[in-house]
């Protein structure tokens, strides 16, 4: 199988087994990998029965055919399973190393199920997997764990996936974190890998991925490469990380200030991704293969941070505008502890946030949150809060289960900023309403991952071949849905390949690319046929799981209009842009 190694290793933790199963050729082509191909695997269960903390639930690590080859940004791996926060499709990507590397171990993939007496960790050395004690690792955090675990294999060089505090303790928007402060953040699979006894993961080999045409695939590499060299997107994240896009995010009203409820903040520009770059960036970092290196390590003297990951704008956003927190070294820290515990510094923002609005509305009171007070601006407040969620202590118990949760027992659900039980990213849909139809229409709920249309509204993001155009950022159309719909079945494709979205080649080259490594002969056209196929699929899982169209939906606090900002005024008319999606993917809004 070019493309592909062709085997998967199937671990059942409650019997201790690890047994190899061979890759299907077919399901391979059709679903291709990453998160569509473990979306086909994980569809075969009896979806309605699980319980998505037990035992039943599967796990599954997923590459793609195009991961560890010579092409660019292709370093990424898929996490899926059944998610404890939302309760339907799971899925989380991360970069690094971790996925080229499990590839070099020789296999496309990981399923774990079953749950293990005692805390385990799993070895992946030259096609030779292990089970092995983990007692030794319990309670260490996630940068411990990777460094113990390297040890353990005796090989530095050996990439380790694993969970912190916050899996172990079923925190459930609990990280998986690879790579130092990589991690497969959303919808609380670190919580799965936690319920499973499963600490770590650990990967090695020399084995290269077979290719049908490697001259080929390196000359396309090649310009591709040539490329993102010119890409002003791609060289502007270089020089500021991802955190470069915060002023202008600031300026079109999309980045989200004090629990999406402001429009203005003077103190975002104390956030700025310029001014982390000049007083407190030490190097940038790259993933597997990729020339753009938006990852950061930064350093916060007055924390007594020397070299940490981070942040990047999502927590940024999470950490800082929304909690109205302008103090960027703080926001350093809060980011750090987030990735020492293994938590999703998303949904840990936006759940904290809105502990905040209600303890300030009398909500919630000092018995409840154990005499915590809990303010918009307090640093300090926020940096006890992380490892209390984590370790599920006091009031972070509460926190610990997300905001859907926390504002269903306090008797307000629909003050929770979630769409389908998980937290909005840090892109308001009022700035970009095609924004509205990628977190409605999502599998896993709000995910910006799932289709960026900020990014072609900003003009990063033009693929005229496919439908997928610049316009108004503002408007609310029928036809606006239609090209927010195709943007997600082309980043549906992204995810199952994998590849970084960061890294946008002509999609002449990426199909040009596929055809090199595989040997199939495909289309543009087959191909968003094939991102069509594998959002149906996961909305049939979700169906499954007892999700219907009224679940479409955006939160009451992305429906009410700001008084100021970039978005003054505006709200995204969902029913006008969720038509036009309906009709791009074939989907009737009576959809079972």
């Amino acid at each position: 199988m070019n493309g592909y190694l062709g085997r998967l290793l199937h671990v059942d933790l409650s019997n201790g087994l690890l047994r190899d199963e061979p890759l299907d050729a077919d399901l391979a082509r059709a679903r291709l990998g990453g998160s569509g191909l473990a979306a086909a695997l994980i569809a075969q269960k009896d979806l309605a029965s699980i319980d998505p903390l037990g035992p039943g639930n599967p796990l599954v690590w997923m590459t793609g055919p195009l991961v560890g080859t010579a092409m660019p940004s292709a370093g990424r791996i898929s996490v899926c399973s059944i998610s404890p926060l939302t309760g339907i499709w799971g899925e989380a990507n991360t970069g690094g190393f971790f996925g080229p590397e499990l590839r070099s171990a020789g296999y496309d993939g990981i399923i774990v199920t079953g749950r293990s007496k005692e805390l385990a960790w799993i070895s992946i050395v030259d096609g030779k997997p292990a089970l092995h004690d983990a007692r030794s690792l319990a309670g260490l955090d996630t940068y411990e764990t990777q460094a113990a675990v390297r040890e353990l294999v005796g090989n530095d060089s050996a990439r380790v996936s694993c969970i912190g505090e916050a899996g172990e303790c079923g925190a459930l928007y609990a990280a998986i974190l690879n790579d130092h402060g990589r991690a497969a953040g959303r919808c609380g699979l670190g919580a799965v890998m936690g319920s499973k006894n499963l600490k770590a993961i650990a990967v090695s080999g020399t084995e290269g991925v077979p290719v049908a045409d490697s001259e080929g695939l390196i000359s396309t590499a090649k310009a591709i490469r040539e490329e993102i060299e010119e890409d002003i997107a791609a060289q502007a994240i270089r020089m500021a990380g991802t955190a470069g896009y915060l002023d202008m995010a600031c300026m079109y009203g999309d980045l989200p200030i004090r629990g999406f409820k402001r429009g203005d903040w003077p103190g975002a520009e104390k956030l700025s991704g310029v001014r982390l770059t000049e007083e407190f960036l030490v190097k940038g970092r790259s993933c597997y293969g990729c020339t753009i290196a938006c990852g950061r390590e930064t350093r916060a003297p007055r924390f007594e941070l020397d070299r940490v990951d981070g942040p990047e704008y999502e927590t940024l956003g999470a950490l800082g505008s929304l909690l109205e927190i302008d103090d960027l070294e703080a926001v350093i820290h809060a980011g750090h502890l987030c990735n020492v515990y293994g938590l999703d510094t998303i949904s840990a923002g936006v759940t904290i946030a809105l502990a905040c609005e209600l303890y300030e509305e009398g909500v919630l009171t000092d018995q409840e949150t154990g005499g915590r007070a809990l303010r918009f601006g307090d640093a300090e407040t926020l940096h006890g809060l992380i490892p209390a969620i984590a370790r599920r202590e006091g009031f972070g118990d509460a926190l610990a289960d997300g905001s859907a949760q926390l504002a269903s027992r306090l008797g307000v659900p629909d003050r929770a900023v979630v769409v389908k039980g998980l937290e909005l990213p840090m892109h308001d849909p009022r700035a970009f309403t095609g924004m509205a139809v990628s977190y409605a229409l999502s599998p896993r709920g709000a995910c910006h991952m799932q289709g960026d249309v900020y990014s072609v509204d900003t003009g990063q993001l033009a693929r005229p071949e496919l439908g997928i155009e610049p316009g108004d950022r503002l408007e609310s159309s029928f036809e606006k849905g239609r090209m927010a719909a195709r943007t997600m079945i082309w980043r549906t494709l992204y995810n199952a390949l994998t590849l970084c979205q960061f890294a946008n080649p002509e999609p002449a080259l990426l199909r040009c690319a596929l055809e090199q490594a595989t040997g199939w002969s495909v289309t543009l056209d087959e191909l968003m046929a094939i991102g069509r196929d594998l959002l149906m699929l996961k909305r049939e899982i979700n169906r499954r799981r007892g999700m219907t169209p009224a679940d479409d939906c955006l939160p009451d606090a992305i429906r009410q209009p700001l008084s100021e900002g970039g978005t003054q005024g505006s709200t995204p008319d969902l029913e006008a842009l969720l038509a036009g999606a309906y009709e791009e993917l074939g989907w009737s809004e009576l959809d079972p």
